[in-house]
């Protein structure tokens, strides 16, 4: 299974020219715990997430109508690409403490972000599947990759 088919066919993010304001604006509006932050070839330069928001911003002093995000957010991104098997991206996430993983391609621009609670709904869906087939005797279908 693509982690694209997993992800949010419409990734949050926005530019590094965005203000911290303007980032949590969009989280709020998408219900997001992190976005993306994409230079203007669309190439991911960092993540902002709730973690950011508390560890960098909360305490500045700063305001966030004017912080740029760029600032704020975190340049170090563990990325997977549509190659990546969700159970691959799910090990990274929580070998890297990371909750969201933007999913790339070749060049590096965003194809979509996905949560740790994406690949954690899928594989809760397997297993209702394989539990239904069981009670119905018929065989459970294959696991998720």
């Amino acid at each position: 299974m693509s982690l694209l088919n997993l992800c949010d066919h419409d990734p949050a993010f926005v530019t590094l020219n965005a203000t911290v304001a303007e980032a949590i604006k969009m989280m709020i509006e998408r219900h997001a715990g992190a976005l993306a932050v994409v230079d203007d070839e669309h190439v991911v330069a960092g993540m902002f997430s709730e973690r950011d928001i508390m560890k960098k911003f909360a305490l500045s002093g700063r305001p966030a109508e004017t912080t740029p995000v760029r600032e704020m957010m975190s340049q170090y991104v563990v990325m997977g690409s549509p190659e990546t098997t969700p159970a691959e991206a799910l090990q990274v996430m929580v070998e890297s403490r990371h909750r969201h993983l933007p999913i790339v391609d070749e060049d590096g621009k965003l194809l979509g972000v996905l949560s740790i609670r994406h690949v954690l709904e899928a594989k809760i869906d397997l297993l209702a599947e394989q539990l239904r087939r069981i009670e119905t005797g018929k065989p459970a279908s294959a696991t998720i990759q």
